[in-house]
């Protein structure tokens, strides 16, 4: 279960104080899909900034599993913990898509096959045919790199899953695509699915509807 309780943001620039989020409090838990929306500049990725733990709230709280973020090792919670996938993918350009994917295993000490098998499983889950594996990001579509970013996020072996805007450089068939493998995810892989998105596709598939208006959250909608 992730929680967020009473949480408070302010962003502090050079000539003024901002309140990003007004005391905003939901719950995520493993299995489902969520969506969190609102129109730009409601605090909705800043929301999902906190939740993966790149920043701490002014005030309220944060936990994962009825740990606070602010009493653990957040370096180590991004590692191992949650992942997120941007709009923009962020892959190595110059790194094939089983690279790409390679990148997060290598670091936890495994033979160099064992990674590539464990990179090759990720691939398939995402529906990514093998002859995609040696490409590299600009031989790709862009619904190809949004796979292969998702397959990233799974090796890191955590099992929150932020997703900022996923579908928003695809087309209406690739975005829907994309939502059809966050949903799989969360319902057959037992992940907490979090989408920020401005989509009526990830709306109407997810479990979970939440609207942030103003930094401030209105009651959630279950579908």
């Amino acid at each position: 279960m992730l929680k967020v309780k009473d949480v408070h943001y302010t962003y502090t620039g050079k000539y003024q104080t901002n309140e990003v989020l007004h005391g905003v409090s939901c719950e995520f838990e493993a299995g489902r899909l969520y969506a969190v929306m609102g129109p730009s500049g409601s605090g909705k990725t800043t929301l999902l900034s906190l939740m993966a733990g790149l920043d701490t709230p002014t005030s309220g709280e944060i936990s994962f599993d009825d740990c606070s973020l602010a009493d653990i090792d957040r370096d180590k919670y991004r590692q191992n913990t949650v992942s997120v996938i941007y709009q923009s993918f962020n892959l190595f350009p110059l790194l094939t898509a089983l690279e790409n994917v390679m990148f997060p295993i290598q670091i936890l000490g495994k033979t160099k096959s064992a990674v590539k098998n464990e990179a090759g499983k990720y691939l398939e889950i995402v529906n990514l045919d093998k002859d995609i594996f040696s490409k590299r990001p600009l031989m790709m579509s862009g619904g190809e790199q949004q796979r292969v970013a998702i397959a990233r996020a799974l090796a890191s072996g955590g099992k929150i899953l932020l997703a900022d805007e996923p579908t928003g450089n695809l087309d209406s068939e690739n975005g829907a695509a994309i939502v059809e493998i966050i949903k799989n995810l969360a319902h057959e892989h037992d992940y907490i699915a979090i989408v920020v998105t401005h989509s009526d596709i990830v709306a109407k598939e997810a479990d979970v509807v939440y609207k942030i208006v103003d930094g401030r959250m209105e009651p959630a909608s279950c579908l």
